[in-house]
């Protein structure tokens, strides 16, 4: 470690050990912790929002900023992930009585592998294309499973949706239920990120860069696209299934486009270039909202215009604008030092 390491701060060290997503993920948990002080339980209902939507946006980003294809469906195990949950958590309750916390949290635990599987079917299909033919199967298969939930009224309750989705008395409580979601999220973050830093996960890399090359050096590029699909499917099925019992119902709306559309939105924001981008993007995404909200009825539109200015001046996302000036700082003082260091060799060399 060199003297100007030792003397750095510990977010300079998160930095040049992790990235830009070291540091930004360390201030975003210290965030996190607070949000329950926060006075009025308002806040803590976004935190817990911003939680939820981050992890599917982080989700997403495993098939967007580590496998280069974007998936306009990818709603689809969102909603898969939250109707499963919703179903077994309904005939696991008492026709008149409270749901318990074992059976509670059974039925969280049977969202992400029923979301896998559905993103296994499909993605079986999607890997075998690439760009915007990969983005368009994607959508079509995203607007199938819609459609079906739409209308099977007998099993899904149609455009009804589930009702009544309320948690034990335990998690009915807004902090109870925000810290159990934390803890869901930073350790299905942790999970993402080992999967990234794997072997697989720079062979994802590979392929994204280059597949013809990932290719020839040995990569089966079809299997390591479905695998990662069915990874980014089952995260998402994870964030529907915290879903449900955090806003007490589900609706088909869940598995459509525009779902989907949030989470392009959020990592478009944030940055997906980096790994924890797509939660940054969903803190900015759902606070504005929460925010503008109160003040105007045409929130959408402003929004809307706020996204497409960051696209416009920012389209690596806040997070890569902002380490694209880490760097440049870094490099302007690194490029000062080499030439304080020869100036100084050259005087010493002076006769």
């Amino acid at each position: 470690m060199t003297a100007n390491a030792k003397g750095a701060g510990p977010l300079s060290r998160l930095y040049s050990a992790f990235g830009i997503s070291g540091p930004v993920a360390l201030l975003l948990l210290a965030a996190a912790l607070g949000v329950p002080w926060l006075p009025g339980e308002f806040w803590t209902h976004v935190g817990t929002e911003v939680l939820i939507l981050g992890l599917f946006a982080m989700s997403f980003n495993l098939l967007y900023g580590y496998m280069g294809q974007i998936s306009f469906g990818h709603a689809a195990f969102f909603g898969v992930g939250a109707y499963a949950t919703a179903m077994l958590f309904t005939a696991l309750k008492p026709a008149d009585g409270q749901i318990g916390v074992a059976d509670f949290l059974l039925s969280l635990l049977v969202g992400p592998p029923v979301a896998a599987l559905a993103a296994l079917v499909v993605g079986f299909f999607c890997v075998r294309l690439t760009g915007i033919y990969f983005a368009i199967l994607t959508l079509a298969f995203g607007e199938l499973l819609f459609y079906i939930v739409f209308s099977w009224y007998s099993f899904t309750k149609g455009d009804d949706g589930i009702q009544g989705l309320l948690p034990p008395p335990f998690f009915q409580d807004s902090t109870n239920f925000y810290f159990f979601t934390l803890a869901i999220v930073v350790t299905s973050a942790a999970l993402m990120w080992r999967i990234t830093e794997s072997p697989f996960g720079y062979a994802l890399r590979t392929l994204r860069d280059n597949q013809r090359r990932a290719a020839f050096l040995g990569t089966n590029v079809r299997v390591h696209m479905l695998a990662n699909f069915v990874i980014a499917g089952a995260f998402a099925g994870v964030a529907g299934a915290l879903w449900g019992p955090f806003s007490r119902s589900v609706n088909p709306g869940l598995l459509g486009w525009g779902e989907s559309g949030i989470a392009v939105f959020m990592t478009l924001i944030g940055g997906g270039g980096s790994f924890i981008g797509p939660m940054f993007g969903s803190v900015i995404y759902t606070m504005l909202q929460a925010v503008v909200k109160m003040y105007t009825v045409y929130w959408p539109l402003t929004i809307g215009t706020i996204i497409l200015l960051i696209v416009l001046f920012a389209p690596g996302g806040v997070l890569g604008l902002i380490d694209q000036r880490i760097r440049g700082a870094r490099s302007a003082e690194r490029a000062g030092r080499e030439e304080d260091e020869t100036a100084a060799a050259a005087a010493e060399r002076r006769p």
